[in-house]
This record gives structure tokens, sequence and C-alpha cells, in this order.
């Protein structure tokens, strides 16, 4: 069976600094038609830097959409056109001060495609060293080092509620351990 759904009309809704919004008619498989309500992201990066094999370089920050201050790994939005590796290394000094020697991609992800084309690129930053970064003038953090088991810890918990740092930090982890 074919599962393309097929764009009858698409209208912009809403176009915004980080998203935008587009409400799509589109031909079900079966003929029939349906609405897709569509948030439009350049796409995004997140970094799991280690500071050695067991120590994460984390971020606090207030997040508005959560209502609370969240531990997370670092991550940012990309520059129209810009690779992702480039805005990995980009965004690991602004939040964290760290530049990092190796950088190695781990995995790209749609993080909710059911109402989202935002993809994440996420990497694994090591051989960092201290850096002075530049935070966007909208943008407050505290860096934190956490000791990877301490994460391990804090997800099994539910203190980390962040998908991209749990994905992230977990596939770390298991490279980790695996030797790799």
């Amino acid at each position: 069976m074919d599962l393309v759904e097929k764009i009858i009309e698409s209208k912009r809704i809403y176009d915004g600094k980080v998203v935008s919004l587009r409400v799509d008619t589109v031909r079900l498989p079966d003929g029939k038609d349906a609405t897709r309500e569509i948030v439009e992201h350049r796409g995004a990066v997140a970094i799991v830097p280690l500071l050695d094999s067991r120590q994460v370089v984390m971020v606090r920050q207030y997040r508005q959409a959560a209502g609370e201050t969240l531990l997370e790994i670092p991550a940012g939005t990309l520059d129209p056109g810009e690779d992702p590796e480039a805005c990995a290394r980009r965004e690991l000094i602004e939040e964290t001060g760290y530049e990092a020697r190796e950088m190695t991609r781990l995995f790209s992800s749609y993080l909710s495609p059911g109402y989202s084309n935002e993809m994440l690129h996420t990497y694994l930053a090591t051989g960092l060293t201290e850096k002075t970064g530049r935070r966007d003038a909208d943008e407050f953090v505290e860096v934190a080092i956490v000791e990877l088991d301490e994460v391990m810890d804090m997800i099994r918990r539910g203190d980390i509620k962040d998908a991209k740092t749990i994905c992230g930090c977990l596939l770390a982890e298991s490279l980790l351990r695996a030797g790799k």
C-alpha cells in the first residue's frame, strides 16, 4: 500500500524567528482528505561533551514551554545553510566555554514527526579545552559538570526530562561501556 499523503493545499499561518506554522490539506491513501498542522524548523544540534570518559558538561536553563529549569546537554538551532557539525562546535563554545578537538556524530532524529519537521543532529564532543564563549543576549545558562553515572541515575529517577539529553547520554554511555 502507498502510505504517502499527497498535499492538496498548503497555507502558511505564521512565520517566526524559530518556527513557522503551516496547515496542509492532504489526500490520504484511502482517498479521503485530512488536515495536518506542521511546525517548520530549520533544525538543531545537541552535544554530549565529555571532559573525560566519565564527566559530562551540561547546562541548566529555564525553559518557558516546560515552565521549569532543566538540566540538559548543550544544544542550539542551525543558522540558515549552516553545517550541523559547525553549529555543534559553535554552540558548545557559546554555551559552555569549551572547545572540542573531536566531534563525532552520534545520530540524527526527528523530534516529533507527527507535527514538526525539526531534525536534531547529536554529537559526542571529546578532547575538550576551555575557551571563552559568548552567549546569545537572551540566553541565561549555568554550566554544570556531572559524573556520567550520576546522569544515568538522574535519568532513571526522572530528574532529567529532556529527550535529547536522555537519548544522547544513554547512547554515549553505551558506546563508552562497549569501549568505542
